[in-house]
């Protein structure tokens, strides 16, 4: 029976076949000659079709910015729909924290909704950047439309009841914590009662049962986060264990097994994608020993896609390496059966090694060299592991164990006021180095604008249609984006980008000097004459 996908989420959405978004496909199809269709899960599955085309191009990464972009103005809270009664449970921290009553001016007022509003932000894009990353790519769009759109309903975890709360528009607390693992279960379950599939009998139990008469995604993601079991920190502590390697196109169950339950995080302990990723290449697992011996706790995964290696993952949080494991010549070994395409990650590893090192002084008391400081601050280049995300320990200790401002001002040579973290500081003039991005695509020209003479990320000049009066940093750490500019004439560009340069809107090379190097990809998309440009020595 076709369609079985959308004729679940017409069941649980009945009125969404007419809703606008969904009409105006149909509309679309018979303007350009073709037939409307009248069943509602015909309809649907016609305008999952439009979200693949409109999401499948998430790779360039202005696409993907501007999917996040929307999203985030849709589901992030607004400022007027903050209660006052969190305003009050912050005097009431203060006063318990000692501090007496306060009093919360407009200014601070105004700081808590950005920091909250930043906080959503930022859980909301990790839901986000996995739907729309090629890692999502073997669940259908019915799926993917119904874990997000019921994971936008989901309030705080509470561990007790083991149960969401329901979420609405004036929750302050940031959206559901992304588990891959868990949400991998979940897909595999609600896939398996569409398609009216048994399900694996470890799972099949009273609890899954009443779950699954239902389509709620909140009690399904809640049942896969108890189903999902970190290891227990003592058992972190080995090292030993075993390299498996399952080959390419074997039964993918037989790797699914050995990873369900041990809270990876991997969406590979979901069937449904460890089958798509085992059709594609080999799949290695490190394991180690547990308590009885049996090399039973995955600790390393290494995907491949045919001979290259798609990517390397760790247990840690974003699936970085732990600090156990990052320490010992386990991976480092390992890549050496890789030849060149190991080498690749030999960086990554060094940069986990290092950076485990340098924890591991800190929590001693001892002091960082100047090359310690300049590695943990990325001034020479970006620390590079192999999660998701920035490996969190970097900014742990930064914040935790390091004053920035002094640090940075002894390795730049100046003083901590020529050292900026916020966008008012860093535009307050006579600035040596900004830390992190800098984000200023609200400016429309650079008239009297002062930039700092370095930042360490990326420098956001988006709506600047001109250069008239535009003197960029020396240096950027990352990329460089100027979308709107029409006119190149008078622009100096740094010698060597961190990151990507982003010219979009330029149609003509003329003024036009590229940096040597870049970090990221070239962009210039509107380019119709490329006369006299000479292009960079190394991209990407």
């Amino acid at each position: 029976m076709r369609n079985l996908g959308e004729r679940f989420i017409h069941r649980i959405d009945k009125g969404l076949h007419d809703s606008k978004v969904v009409e105006h496909e149909q509309e679309r199809k018979e303007r350009r000659g073709g037939e409307q269709r009248s069943q509602p899960e015909d309809k649907i599955a016609d305008w999952f079709k439009v979200l693949e085309r409109t999401h499948g191009h998430a790779d360039d990464p202005r696409v993907a910015e501007r999917l996040k972009k929307y999203y985030k103005k849709e589901h992030v809270i607004l400022a007027e729909n903050v209660p006052e009664r969190y305003f009050d449970l912050q005097k009431e921290i203060a006063r318990n924290e000692g501090h007496g009553n306060i009093e919360i001016g407009e200014d601070q007022r105004r700081e808590m909704i950005e920091s909250l509003q930043e906080d959503q932000a930022a859980s909301l894009d990790m839901w986000t950047d996995y739907f729309l990353s090629a890692d999502s790519s073997s669940i259908p769009m019915w799926a993917k439309y119904w874990a997000y759109t019921g994971m936008l309903k989901l309030g705080k975890y509470d561990k007790e009841k083991k149960e969401f709360t329901r979420r609405n528009k004036s929750t302050t607390g940031p959206f559901a914590d992304l588990n891959r693992e868990a949400l991998a279960l979940v897909i595999d379950i609600i896939q398996k009662k569409v398609n009216e599939e048994a399900v694996p009998e470890d799972l099949d139990n009273e609890a899954l049962r009443r779950i699954m008469s239902g389509a709620n995604f909140g009690k399904f993601y809640s049942y896969a986060m108890e189903k999902v079991t970190p290891a227990e920190e003592g058992e972190l502590l080995t090292t030993a264990g075993e390299w498996r390697t399952f080959k390419q196109g074997t039964d993918h169950m037989l790797l699914v097994e050995t990873l369900q339950g041990k809270g990876t995080g991997w969406c590979t302990a979901g069937e449904s994608t460890a089958r798509d990723q085992l059709s594609k290449g080999d799949f290695h697992v490190y394991y180690s020993y547990d308590a009885t011996g049996n090399a039973s706790i995955p600790r390393i995964a290494i995907r491949q896609e045919g001979k290259r290696i798609a990517e390397i993952r760790g247990i840690s949080e974003q699936q970085n390496m732990d600090s156990v494991i990052a320490s010992t010549n386990i991976l480092e070994t390992k890549l050496q059966e890789f030849g060149g395409e190991g080498e690749k990650y030999q960086k990554k590893d060094a940069d986990m090694k290092r950076l485990t090192e340098i924890e591991g002084r800190l929590k001693k008391g001892e002091e960082l060299s100047e090359d310690d400081l300049r590695f943990l601050y990325q001034l020479d280049g970006k620390i590079e592991g192999f999660g998701y995300q920035e490996d969190p320990r970097i900014q742990e200790i930064i914040t935790q164990r390091r004053d920035l401002k002094k640090d940075l001002a002894g390795l730049f040579q100046c003083t901590t006021d020529e050292i900026s973290q916020t966008t008012e500081e860093a535009l307050s003039g006579e600035i040596r180095f900004h830390y992190g991005d800098l984000d200023l695509d609200g400016l429309t020209n650079a008239e009297g604008l002062t930039l700092p003479k370095s930042v360490g990320g990326g420098l956001y000049l988006g709506r600047l249609t001109n250069a008239e009066g535009l003197t960029l940093p020396k240096s950027l750490g990352g990329g460089l984006y100027l979308r709107s500019l029409r006119n190149a004439g008078g622009l100096t560009l740094p010698k060597s980008l961190g990151g990507g340069l982003y010219l979009g809107a330029l149609t003509n090379a003329e003024g036009l000097t590229l940096p040597k190097s870049l970090g990221g990809g070239l962009h210039l998309d509107g380019l119709t004459n490329a006369e006299g440009l000479t292009l960079p020595e190394s991209v990407g």
